[in-house]
């Protein structure tokens, strides 16, 4: 625990924005022998925050600095490295004009939240919504609600580390380097038509053995506004001293590639990353994950080739410092199940596996909204107020109030908003080993049951197999669940082959003795169509489940296709509804569409029957 006199320190350094008081504070916590033990609160008991007993070394204290703030109320204002560039050299200041850009005479640089939502409004950008928990403002990125993963490309650089370790292919579309410097002169000269420009320097990893420097060159400040959100922020300008960036992003969405088909590309759209020459171009599309996630792509690229583990889950962690993994693609509920009242929320998309635990990339969430409501998801309903930020979602009435339920425009509405809106968050951003690794699977055919336990050898066979469905409106072209099998639950975002990520997985999974878990966020009593959607109730009641350790106590039956264990009991749960057999109107068809599910598998994971070992044997039997 805290003495009084740091909480004291504490408090009155965070009212009054004393950010000296507050290094003094940090530096007393990081020199603490009890580090593991401290419970910080603020004045509302339910803004307890969660922390492990695990211990970290004193050099990845250092990193929080820049990962999290201490208390919601006062901490916006705190994040302030904030600065406005103007003449004829301020791009040079800036550090942009290395990148040839020359022409904005005003940059507004790390701008703070509210400075941010000032611009926004004073340009026009989108709308203010008057959500229940504070004014959002809200964008429309166009037609594009949705990343464009055909719009993907890497300059492929003969010869080059990049070109060595690449799994070039439909995912990682490769491209030439001279397509790459066109794009590139040309977004530079769109930006040096401009009289102002927004430039973002934040990090992205919370483990300082593995972060990089990121550096974003927007033009319009709802963007700078969404990575501000996403990324990790720096608290003052001193975290910024000597920022050199190891990656840069510069985003001309409104331009686009005229010439795409000289290029060689698949539309004027165009996402393009030079690994080596360490900058990426964005042209045509304004949907803010395409910011986030090709960053994510990266990491996907570099920690490997320091031994960490990369991964496209969500984690929490309870009092006792049992942390959990999420694994799942967008709509399969990493974001809403990983958000739980009873444990602190690491990150809710992108963390790291290494030899000192797990550790969230990012410095915010990014939620979907359809349907959302405070009864069913309150974490991601309260934490749309102020300084998060709506992506496509329909204002109803005069006074701009959201409606989650009018998908009219799409059902990719989000929300991004700074980790620090959701009242348990786990302020460290690291954690200790899991126990508990979940494989989210949202099953478009109603075969999975809502829970399964898995042996280590079902673990890596299922995670590389990563069965789900596209959901509805997260990629262009899906307007319904389509079954899909996706390596690793994140095939979209793996630069590596997938057998990469799974043996690195496999040696945590044996250092650590985790426990790997199905559970089925899909249909029920029938396919897509026929059957109906797991509730959040059910799911949630599985995980609960899981968590507290319980499950071990129940009895266990094996599924004679798939091999996996069935609880024959969950407290909550309709023990029919863990069979999901016993769901349907007619069990004949049911074994119909197991035996298509399964055959489904075996013909996926014949590309992946190479190695020491064939996992194809602890797949589904037919």
């Amino acid at each position: 625990m805290l003495a009084t006199s740091s909480r004291t320190l504490l408090l009155s350094a965070t009212r009054a924005g004393g950010r000296n008081a507050i290094r003094a504070l940090v530096a007393r916590v990081i020199s603490s022998p009890a580090i593991g033990s401290i419970d910080i609160r603020s004045n509302s008991t339910e803004t307890k925050k969660i922390f492990p007993t695990s211990h970290f070394q004193k050099s990845h204290q250092v990193a929080y600095k820049s990962a999290v703030p201490i208390i919601d109320d006062d901490i916006r204002g705190g994040y302030n490295s904030s600065s406005v560039i103007q003449g004829a050299d301020a791009c040079a200041k800036a550090g942009i004009a290395n990148l040839g850009i020359n022409g904005p005479s005003t940059i507004y640089k790390n701008q703070t939240f509210e400075e941010l939502f000032q611009h926004e409004v004073a340009n026009n950008e989108g709308k203010v919504a008057h959500a229940e928990y504070g004014d959002t403002f809200t964008v429309d990125t166009g037609k594009f609600t949705g990343r464009s993963p055909k719009d993907k490309w890497i300059v492929k650089n003969i010869g080059s580390e990049s070109d060595a370790n690449i799994d070039w292919g439909s995912v990682n579309q490769p491209t030439k380097p001279e397509v790459f410097d066109e794009l590139y002169e040309k977004a530079v000269n769109h930006f040096n038509t401009l009289d102002k420009a927004y430039v973002f320097d934040g990090f992205c990893g919370a483990n300082p053995n593995s972060q990089r420097k990121i550096r974003f060159v927007h033009e319009m400040a709802w963007q700078q506004h969404f990575v501000t959100n996403m990324f990790i922020r720096a608290n003052d300008e001193s975290d910024l001293d000597g920022f050199e960036p190891d990656f840069t992003v510069i985003n001309a969405c409104s331009q686009v590639d005229e010439d795409w088909e000289r290029h060689g590309l698949n539309s004027e759209v165009a996402v393009v990353f030079n690994v080596e020459k360490k900058c990426a171009v964005i042209f045509g599309t304004w949907y803010g994950g395409e910011n986030k996630k090709g960053i994510f792509s990266l990491m996907n690229y570099w920690l490997p080739m320091q031994g960490q583990f990369p991964m496209h889950c969500s984690a929490n962690v309870g009092k006792a410092g049992d942390s959990a993994l999420f694994f799942g693609l967008s709509g399969t509920g990493k974001t809403t199940l990983s958000a739980d009242k009873k444990r602190a929320l690491i990150g809710d998309d992108e963390h790291g596996w290494d030899e000192d635990g797990v550790f969230n990339f990012e410095g915010g969430c990014y939620a979907k909204t359809i349907n959302l409501s405070e009864k069913t998801e309150p974490d991601i309903y309260r934490a749309i107020k102020k300084d998060a930020m709506l992506e496509n979602v329909a204002l109803k009435g005069d006074d701009l109030v959201p409606d989650y339920f009018d998908t009219s425009k799409t059902e990719n509405g989000r929300v991004s908003y700074p980790i620090f809106h959701i009242d348990n968050y786990h302020e460290p951003q690291m954690a200790g080993h899991p126990k508990n690794i979940i494989f989210l699977s949202c099953d478009a055919f109603g075969v999975l049951p809502p829970i399964a336990k898995l042996t280590p050898e079902q673990a890596m066979y299922h995670f590389i197999s990563g069965y789900t469905a596209k959901v509805a409106g997260t990629e262009r072209g899906i307007t319904e669940p389509t079954a899909t099998f996706s390596a690793c639950f994140g095939a979209a975002f793996l630069t590596l082959h997938p057998t990469r990520y799974a043996e690195l997985l496999k040696d945590k999974l044996e250092k650590h003795n985790a426990q790997a878990w199905i559970v089925n966020s899909g249909w029920s009593g029938g396919p897509y169509g026929v059957g109906e959607r797991m509730s959040i109730k059910n799911t949630r009641a599985c995980i609960n489940y899981i968590l507290d350790g319980k499950i071990e106590d129940t009895t266990w039956e094996k599924d004679k296709v798939f091999g996996w264990e069935i609880p024959a009991s969950i407290p909550d749960v309709d023990s029919k509804v863990l069979r999901p057999r016993n769901t349907w109107p007619d069990a004949a068809q049911y074994d119909e569409a197991e035996k298509k599910l399964a055959n489904m598998y075996v013909k996926n994971f014949e590309k992946y029957r190479t190695g020491d070992v064939d996992y194809s044997q602890f797949g589904p039997k037919l």
